[in-house]
């Protein structure tokens, strides 16, 4: 099994997944797994959560506004599975759910959710370099007169 921070960093990873890359994974290895059905022990619903940061300077957390999530909670082969993922898109949240009961399950399912993460994982890097590369961009370099 693995351990409860591998199993944070993959809920987050799967809700930066595209819907695109999720819910055909999900589908694939839901039809390939030929185990009892998935049972769904809380569909998807959307609501809104507060969003709560930290202020970097004096490192004080604040309320910033509330953000529109969807979550689902699965439950395959009696191993639980939750997702919880920003805006409305249930059947993404429902797919996220499964890849995280069957990653937690083990078994061939899980190499292929953790390549799946690993390419998120990448790809956020990539955008959050991108990022950085462009703030670099506008640093002003101060000199100091003698």
């Amino acid at each position: 099994m693995p351990s409860p921070a591998s199993r944070e960093r993959r809920c987050e990873l799967l809700a930066a997944a595209d819907h695109d890359d999720i819910v055909p994974l999900a589908e694939r290895l839901i039809a390939e797994s030929g185990g009892p059905e998935p049972t769904v022990v809380k569909g998807p619903e959307t609501g809104m959560v507060v969003l709560q940061v930290r202020e970097p300077v004096e490192e004080t957390r604040f309320y910033l506004g509330e953000v529109l999530v969807t979550e689902c909670s699965v439950e395959v082969s009696g191993v639980p599975g939750w997702c919880m993922r920003p805006g409305d898109d249930r059947v993404a949240a429902l797919a996220g759910a499964l890849l995280d009961a069957l990653a937690e399950a083990g078994g061939p399912a899980a190499a292929r959710i953790d390549a799946l993460c690993a390419e998120v994982a990448a790809r956020l890097a990539a955008e959050e370099a991108a990022e950085w590369a462009d703030v670099t961009a506008t640093t002003v370099a101060f000199e100091e007169l003698v």
